[in-house]
């Protein structure tokens, strides 16, 4: 199961540092969770200020 990021996304990029497979990418207004390449480590989700990743 895929993590995803909800409104609560303050596209700070802490996300982005930690994902080991790169699945995470910049968007308009928030970032976006490519769910074919996520391996669902949970480390953005553990980075995440605002707790806007969670398990889809």
């Amino acid at each position: 199961m895929a993590y995803k990021i909800t409104a609560e996304c303050v596209a700070c990029g802490n996300c982005i540092d930690e994902c080991p497979v790169s699945a995470i990418s910049e968007g308009t207004p928030i970032y976006t969770i490519d769910a074919e390449a996520c391996i669902d480590c949970g480390a953005c989700a553990g980075a995440c200020p605002s707790d806007a990743i969670v398990q889809e």
